[in-house]
């Protein structure tokens, strides 16, 4: 398990989705929860909000999935199940601006 990675996570009230690991490398070897962003499994049908990104096929998805970047979940590591695939370089940049602005951490 690599930061980036897209695994599956049963979300609290919204059974199971993909989920976009974050974190160091250390971080996710090392400690038994990792920080996860919430993913739509429908097919995006509108363009992202100010604090969404669309993932697609590049990312490993099946089809253009609304991640939702304002909210960042503590998973149990052995919750993640079935690896989808691997966030691309370009988008990678594009959620951590996202996570930025909606974690309120521009302002610092």
């Amino acid at each position: 398990m690599k930061p980036w990675d897209i695994y599956t996570w049963s979300f609290p009230d919204a059974e199971s989705h993909p989920a976009v690991v974050l974190g160091t490398e250390s971080r996710l070897a090392n400690k038994p929860k990792l920080n996860v962003l919430f993913c739509s499994t429908k097919r995006a049908a509108r363009q992202a909000e100010l604090f969404e990104i669309i993932l697609d096929d590049a990312d490993g998805l099946d089809w253009p999935t609304l991640c939702k970047c304002d909210l960042v979940f503590a998973v149990p590591k052995e919750q993640l199940v079935r690896k989808r695939g691997t966030v691309s370089t370009a988008r990678r940049r594009l959620i951590a601006e996202r996570l930025i602005r909606a974690l309120g951490l521009a302002g610092l």
